[in-house]
């Protein structure tokens, strides 16, 4: 259906008594360039069940990469497209999550750690994308961080600071003599990175999951050190 549409010439719009304009096609365009990459687990049973989810129109939902906990990457969608992964999101100023990012899905029941097959398999991927789309190091993100009311993935066993350090995603260094100003704001620090902070508390527990390995309430004097040192590394 979409190669037909591609293929085929658009309509002329009328403009009152003006004579129809011939179509004239430009040779000057692209698809869409990917800026973002989304990590998800798929919160499901295994690769198999996942790649039927999104092979199924109704589901309505997709992703261009699956990796098995085997290590195993399924490509199911190029890079170029759009895939529907994101869903409702905001991270800055972007709420169209889904046109500018890649999604990758982990085979994960969304309780399980992350075995090192399948983390061998996404750093290679990664490393892949980086370089191909020229993705900046911070635009390497997990779903809950862009719907941080609706989702906790990939879950709090994610090696957030393992892929940090390999060059994908922000992460902090020593916090221990760091002293934060008096007007240091919590809220605010939290919109500089790019969270949503309409649900401040659910923002809150978003970064707790993804900096500290945390899912509780709150955030203590040593979490708002860490949230101040990432906040410095995103301006």
């Amino acid at each position: 259906m979409f190669a037909d549409t591609l293929k085929s010439n658009p309509a002329i719009i009328p403009v009152g008594d003006i004579a129809p304009a011939s179509w004239v096609g430009t040779t000057n365009f692209n698809l869409r360039k990917p800026n973002f990459v989304i990590i998800h687990h798929t919160a499901q049973n295994s690769c198999d069940q996942t790649l039927k989810t999104f092979t199924l129109a109704r589901t309505q939902v997709s992703a261009h990469y699956v990796i098995c906990k085997d290590g195993t990457i399924h490509h199911m969608l190029n890079d170029y497209l759009r895939a529907w992964h994101g869903g409702a999101a905001k991270w800055g100023s972007l709420t169209d999550i889904n046109s500018s990012s890649i999604g990758i899905e982990l085979d994960n029941n969304g309780f399980e750690t992350f075995g090192e097959p399948q983390l061998k398999s996404l750093l290679i991927l990664l490393d892949t994308l980086k370089t191909r789309y020229k993705i900046p190091v911070n635009n390497f993100i997990g779903h809950a961080d862009i719907a941080p009311t609706r989702k906790n993935d990939p879950n709090i066993n994610f090696p957030w600071q393992t892929l940090a350090q390999k060059g994908f995603g922000s992460w902090y260094g020593d916090t221990s003599s760091l002293v934060l100003p008096e007007t240091f704001n919590t809220v605010q620090a939290l919109r500089i990175i790019g969270y949503d902070t309409k649900d401040s508390v659910a923002a809150v527990q978003a970064f707790k999951r993804h900096f500290l390995a945390d899912s509780t309430m709150g955030l203590q004097e040593p979490g708002k050190k860490v949230l101040y040192d990432v906040m410095l590394k995103a301006m």
